[in-house]
């Protein structure tokens, strides 16, 4: 059975925001959690961005669901060794219902301590070397790691679950799809690309498939265009350029490409149940065993109610 989970947009909201939307997100009927990990948000009209480790913690003591972050990048501005500890507290603090969600990462967060942004085979292997870390750190073994890429001295975690949080992992390109099927215990995808997630099977890929898709809900689907392409519509530009931009300003200028037809062709908008049921339908259709909804803008009890009475029976009954 397909999982529907509600994807929280640390870019957009506050802390004890991410937090009261996880708690309406369980009543509503919502199965799981995702949530972003960034440092910067994509432009400054989103205006948030806080510490994902400590959000994770309230919302597990606030809510059930298990929690995914979508996705984390344990490479450049943060060391595994102590990506590794912070899941390990989640995974503990959630009893288990903790997910640890890995990607190769952005310029945008990545880049802020002076680091050299690598080219995209190098973070691959990055991230393959920066898993291995964590796993390694994970058995409550103390661990010394000398790598291409990092170096751990006598570390040990002395506060870890009894299993290891799943690693899931991202990918966009056939190259991290690989990755994804070789080391991972999950897939992470945010588009309903059918031919990667063949990939990821035919290549051993066993573990479950999660995605993530944006909506904007909300009486007056004029508005709600208006609101998804202001918040959202720069992050829409074209190829590699979300991993290379450094700042929320080079986006908001490339983001001057995109019109409000574009938005309205790419996010679901406005009250209508079938538009918002076709976007998800489409992540059914291409395969994915989970599917994130995140609702675009100031999300209000609005949403959760659409979503309790209409949008998750509608769904659940297309799956």
């Amino acid at each position: 059975m397909t999982t529907f989970g509600y994807f929280l947009s640390s870019e957009e909201h506050r802390p004890d925001e991410l937090v009261r939307q996880a708690v309406l997100a369980e009543a509503a009927g919502f199965d799981a959690l995702w949530i972003s990990d960034h440092f910067h948000p994509w432009n400054d009209e989103q205006g948030e961005s806080p510490f994902v480790w400590s959000v994770i913690g309230a919302i597990a003591t606030a809510t059930s669901l298990p929690i995914t972050t979508a996705v984390t990048c344990p490479t450049v501005r943060i060391h595994p060794a102590i990506i590794a500890q912070a899941a390990a507290t989640s995974a503990l603090l959630a009893d288990g219902r903790f997910q640890l969600g890995v990607g190769t990462g952005e310029n945008l967060n990545e880049h802020i301590l002076g680091d050299r942004w690598p080219p995209a085979d190098v973070r691959l292997d990055m991230l393959e070397e920066a898993v291995e870390v964590m796993r390694a750190l994970w058995t409550g073994d103390q661990v010394s790691h000398h790598g291409p890429h990092y170096t751990v001295e006598n570390a040990r975690l002395y506060s870890t679950p009894d299993q290891p949080p799943p690693v899931y992992v991202s990918g966009f390109g056939p190259k991290a799809v690989s990755l994804a099927a070789r080391i991972g215990e999950g897939y992470c995808g945010t588009s309903p690309d059918a031919e990667l997630l063949r990939q990821y099977r035919d290549e051993g890929g066993a573990g479950p498939t999660q995605a993530g898709v944006k909506v904007c809900w909300g009486p007056d689907r004029a508005e709600c265009v208006k609101t998804a392409h202001r918040l959202w519509g720069p992050n829409m530009v074209p190829g590699e350029s979300a991993q290379e931009l450094p700042m929320p300003a080079h986006f908001e200028q490339a983001g001057a490409l995109v019109d409000e037809e574009m938005v309205s062709d790419r996010f679901a908008c406005g009250p209508d149940l079938d538009e918002h049921l076709g976007s998800l339908t489409e992540y059914l259709d291409a395969g994915y065993d989970e599917v994130y909804v995140s609702q675009i803008g100031p999300t209000s009890e609005g949403f959760f109610q659409f979503a309790e009475r209409e949008l998750l029976p509608a769904v659940r009954g297309a799956s």
